[in-house]
């Protein structure tokens, strides 16, 4: 399976922080070695820069500049230009294994990848870790370096966080669950203060979350908590639901990206004291615009009345899936 490393390792490729524009080579000049800080001299001019070489400001312009050949590609991340603006003005720190000091950001989005393995923990500076839209199913919280403070997994195949809970990062302050395989009630355990004391914003919407009341039980021991987004869930078609988790969850800022006012939560004071309005059913009504390209069942009818002749006709069945 495609790891986490390996994807790291191609996208590395892809920056070719050793090539022209960026790296050492003759077009910094040998009398500079690469040394760190020399390009960042502002005492350093275009006019003193050796026939043959070029100026930093010149090579940085390469790279930012969307017409050239060597700028990157579009969607490449805010830290993908950045360590190659750093490849041109301090290029040993991204020489070899040294990049991996230096990232305090990974995204790593819609790679194919399977697995989060533990060539992660080479870097000892990342605060940020952005894998949406891969295969991961399962994350052992070992293989996480112990700095992570954002931690985004959204569009996954994530069924199973306990072994994600197993170590997680001490600091960490948002996770996205997001459209993925969660489902109550052996998740919802994994959903406490006991593993995430520092967690500020939590997304789990658009998974399987059935009980409002065993998971809010959960929630609440986050003290911190201050953002929290469960549409998309089973349980968010409860009338009452809404209402209930902002009486629950008094600290609460962002209920699924709706601010959490005076007036909202004035309104629905004393709803967590009476369960008993928790039905755990739900009524939708769906209603059906205009279907455009299906022909109309009451003019076929009016013509096999008309005719003579044989006549095709047609149902139609519309199935509603939950």
């Amino acid at each position: 399976p495609c790891s986490v490393s390996a994807a790291l390792q191609e996208q590395l490729r892809h920056l070719t922080l050793q090539d022209f524009p960026c790296g050492l080579g003759s077009w910094v000049g040998s009398s500079h070695g690469g040394q760190p800080g020399l390009w960042a001299d502002p005492a350093r001019q275009e006019e003193d820069v050796p026939l043959g070489e070029e100026s930093p400001e010149a090579l940085i312009e390469l790279l930012k500049d969307q017409h050239s050949p060597w700028a990157l590609p579009p969607g490449c991340s805010p830290q993908d230009q950045l360590l190659r603006e750093m490849a041109v003005l301090e290029p040993k720190l991204v020489r070899g294994s040294n990049v991996f000091q230096v990232l305090r950001s990974l995204r790593i989005v819609d790679k194919g990848v399977e697995e989060v393995d533990a060539g992660l923990l080479q870097l000892q500076q990342l605060e940020e870790l952005i894998l949406s839209a891969n295969h991961i199913s399962r994350i052992t919280s070992a293989n996480l370096p112990r700095t992570l403070k954002v931690l985004e997994l959204c569009c996954n195949a994530v069924a199973d966080l306990q072994d994600l809970c197993a170590q997680p990062p001490p600091e960490l302050q948002h996770l996205g669950l997001g459209y993925n395989r969660l489902c109550g009630p052996l998740q919802d355990k994994c959903l406490t203060a006991a593993f995430w004391p520092n967690l500020v914003s939590l997304d789990l919407s658009f998974n399987n979350f059935t009980d409002l009341l065993g998971l809010v039980s959960q929630l609440s021991s986050l003290e911190k908590l201050r953002i929290l987004v469960l549409k998309g869930n089973p349980l968010a078609l409860i009338p009452t639901y809404r209402g209930f988790l902002v009486d629950s969850l008094p600290k609460l800022s962002i209920l699924d990206d709706i601010h959490v006012g005076f007036d909202e939560r004035h309104q629905f004071l004393g709803l967590a004291n009476q369960p008993e309005l928790m039905r755990s059913e739900a009524r939708v009504v769906v209603s059906i615009g205009d279907m455009k390209g299906v022909p109309d069942p009451r003019t076929l009818q009016q013509l096999a009345d008309d005719s003579e002749f044989p006549v095709i006709t047609y149902s139609y069945c519309v199935t509603y899936e939950f």
